[in-house]
């Protein structure tokens, strides 16, 4: 278990360093952000035609409300945690890159959800946004963090027992 600690703090240490570096930032994550943020407006505009996407903010036109998706906000920092976990643990790399990749997926997934949620509840009420944006997403997805990382242990092979001699 102290193994998997320290190994998970130093991975999680690396790969947020990595993220903010400049040209990390430049290169990877505000190209994600900004694909995050098209990708909901595309999204939304099946409900609400009066929605644009720029850069890394979805505005509705008529209202005037926009949301902009910042660091925090995009899922990347929730994904490094599950990355960490998953890399840390003692598995078969086929299962750890397998479990990362269904992560990214379902995070992304919750993301969006999370962003299209709070981008029509910014227009019905600033209070009950800022209380949703702070605690209640956060808290979402730190847990969709921890389930799929559940999820993916059961699916990892158990040590395999001695042969007891009877």
């Amino acid at each position: 278990m102290l193994r998997f600690f320290l190994v998970f703090l130093a991975i999680q240490a690396a790969l947020f360093t990595a993220e903010l570096a400049r040209p990390v930032q430049q290169a990877a994550i505000i190209p994600f952000t900004e694909s995050i943020a098209s990708l909901s407006a595309w999204m939304i505009k099946a409900f609400d035609s009066g929605v644009i996407a720029y850069s890394n903010v979805i505005r509705d036109q008529q209202s005037g409300f926009a949301v902009a998706i910042e660091a925090g906000c995009n899922g990347v920092e929730a994904t490094i945690v599950l990355v960490a976990a998953m890399l840390a643990m003692p598995a078969p790399w086929k299962l750890k890159l397998l479990g990362i990749g269904i992560g990214f997926l379902t995070i992304q997934a919750m993301n969006l959800l999370r962003i299209i949620s709070l981008f029509y509840l910014g227009q019905w009420n600033q209070t009950a946004f800022d209380w949703a944006h702070l605690y209640i997403w956060q808290a979402l997805i730190m847990l969709d963090v921890l389930v799929v990382f559940l999820i993916w242990l059961r699916f990892l092979p158990g040590k395999q027992e001695p042969a007891h001699a009877g």
